[in-house]
């Protein structure tokens, strides 16, 4: 085959899709993920038991276990400290990084990594060092027969069948907006904003606190009785439970709150105003400990912060809201392009999964949008198709008969060195 092209796809290429909540990963053509594994890993320090100095010879040093994927990272264990690989959306701490590799490799992949082409998704602000440190990564290491790197958005777009419009990203770290022009991320117009599933998170932990609502992680459980909506929780704790560390453990009760928004929270279709909130029926919602009670106006205030930011205690004036990111964004852009643009406003991401995100948008963009420009707003209805779409559009990609050249092939890493995927990798 002349010129390194990599043409092969008898072999299924494998797609990662790296995100501060989860690593997905999958193989390309298929509709479905082969794992989701979460993005936080569990460490330990374990110093050898024959710790005991000799004069001539040095103690041995503490060697590091990692406790990785779901079921590992959910039991309790002394000292275990959580921590991630990722950074800004972006890979800070490579070792741990090519742990959870592995990890995926081993268990769920289960094929050996030389045999299948790779296509990563990458933050779209991700800096040339990374991006050539992760093709020099995937090549020596993993010794992968091709290789590529695609903007989560641009993929996020492709599931949406859209090769230009602008995809706002409310993942768990931040909330973005990029605009795509013919499948190319304009980098300079891109906006992001700290509002996001984390920090709604720590609004409902503060909100909590307020009204001395103890959340207790199932771990510490060992039964409970019904109590009556609002009455003090009648629980035992398990007896057994070692010493576990702190940030394991804001880790489980991060979980508990996860599960709260989701099946609690509500962003409702106009600016907050409270007496027509208290007029919206509340929702039930029990704790794991057995604590119960109906959420009427909180269930509203806390999301709101997500589009107006302005009257939240602890955060800077400068913040902007959703639809705020998604205009200023556009209003940087070219002139020509901006009703296409307007045309593919393309929501992703799992915070949006909050109920009723994008009528929301719809409604506070239409009020921004100028009169002249046509607004619409694309939004999968299915969860899975709105939390994997960078994952999901990566499996249509790679499976196309069309993308097979544009591979960075062994051969030509072999020739060109890492820099290449600056020259292949939009």
């Amino acid at each position: 085959m002349s010129g390194g092209v990599y043409g092969g796809d008898e072999v299924g290429a494998l797609v990662f899709d790296i995100g501060h909540y989860s690593v997905r990963a999958g193989f390309a053509g298929e509709d479905s993920l082969k794992a989701e594994i979460p993005s936080m890993v569990g460490y330990l320090d374990e110093v050898p038991d024959n710790s005991m100095e000799v004069d001539s010879q040095p103690a041995p040093t503490a060697q590091r276990k990692h406790f990785i994927d779901t079921t590992s990272i959910h039991v309790p264990r002394k000292g275990v400290e959580m921590t991630t690989f990722l950074k800004d959306g972006m890979i800070e701490d490579w070792d741990l990084f090519e742990k959870m590799l592995d990890h995926v490799y081993a268990k769920h992949v289960k094929s050996d990594p030389k045999l299948h082409p790779v296509l990563m998704s990458e933050a779209a602000w991700n800096v040339r060092s990374k991006r050539e440190r992760l093709t020099e990564i995937m090549f020596e290491k993993y010794n992968i027969p091709a290789f590529f790197l695609v903007k989560n958005a641009v993929l996020s777009a492709f599931a949406n069948g859209r090769s230009t419009g602008i995809v706002v990203d409310s993942g768990a770290s931040q909330t973005s907006a990029v605009p795509i022009h013919d499948g190319f991320v304009l980098q300079q117009m891109i906006v992001k904003s700290p509002l996001a599933g984390d920090f709604i998170t720590m609004q409902c932990r503060q909100y909590f606190e307020e009204h001395n609502i103890e959340i207790v992680p199932p771990y510490q459980i060992a039964s409970k009785e019904a109590v009556n909506e609002g009455a003090v929780p009648k629980w035992t704790k398990k007896t057994n439970i070692p010493e576990v560390s702190k940030s394991w453990h804001n880790y489980m009760v991060k979980e508990v709150i996860q599960d709260f928004q989701a099946c609690v929270l509500q962003v409702h279709d106009a600016p907050y105003d409270k007496e027509t909130i208290e007029n919206m029926p509340t929702v039930h919602y029990e704790f794991p400990n057995g604590f119960n009670q109906d959420f009427g106006c909180e269930r509203f205030s806390i999301p709101e912060a997500l589009f107006d930011p302005s009257n939240i205690k602890g955060v800077p004036g400068s913040v902007m809201g959703i639809a705020q990111i998604v205009t200023t964004s556009v209003g940087m852009c070219d002139v020509d392009i901006k009703p296409a643009l307007y045309g593919s406003v393309i929501v992703t991401g799992g915070n949006t999964l909050i109920q009723g995100f994008t009528d929301r948008l719809n409604r506070d963009l239409s009020t921004k949008t100028p009169p002249s420009m046509r607004l619409k707003l694309l939004s999968p209805v299915g969860t899975a198709e709105r939390r994997y779409a960078a994952w999901i559009g990566g499996s249509i990609l790679a499976s196309l008969g069309t993308f097979q050249q544009m591979w960075i092939s062994k051969q030509e890493y072999d020739e060109g060195g890492k820099s290449q995927v600056e020259r292949k990798c939009p």
